[in-house]
């Protein structure tokens, strides 16, 4: 990582609620608010952009862990502000507190953690698994 990336340094950015971010399985809207799964999506986005300016060339990020509770609603139309502050940083983990807010109500909170690695040799595993997987079929 490079020099600089610290407890207290934040992203943040705000979210439209629209129809394709309510929750829906099997084609049925269970809930005419945003998803679970949609606001988890702009948690995780929030905590990369805490990262982004200090990755090193040949380094890459990638969820580890997402400990969130979705505590209130957003209807369709209502904007919902995202932030994620860094509280934690070690050689190989960025731990972020994370929230979702409208000007009405809190929406989620929690912390997502990233793993930090090289992204030469995450690629090469991958790689590896997608050719074990593939020789198995």
């Amino acid at each position: 990582m490079k020099e600089g990336l610290q407890p207290g340094i934040t992203a943040e950015f705000t979210v439209t609620v629209t129809e394709d971010m309510l929750p829906t399985f099997e084609g049925q809207v269970v809930h005419p608010v945003m998803s679970t799964v949609s606001m988890i999506y702009y948690m995780e986005w929030a905590g990369r952009q805490v990262i982004l300016p200090f990755l090193e060339e040949d380094e890459e990020g990638s969820g580890f862990a997402v400990d969130i509770r979705h505590v209130g609603p957003a209807v369709v139309g209502q904007t919902v502000t995202f932030k994620a502050v860094c509280r934690e940083v070690t050689e190989k983990r960025v731990v972020c507190e994370v929230t979702a807010d409208t000007v009405r109500n809190r929406v989620g909170v929690g912390t997502f953690t990233q793993a930090i690695f090289n992204k030469h040799e995450i690629r090469r595993r991958f790689e590896a698994l997608q050719a074990e997987i593939s020789a198995k079929k």
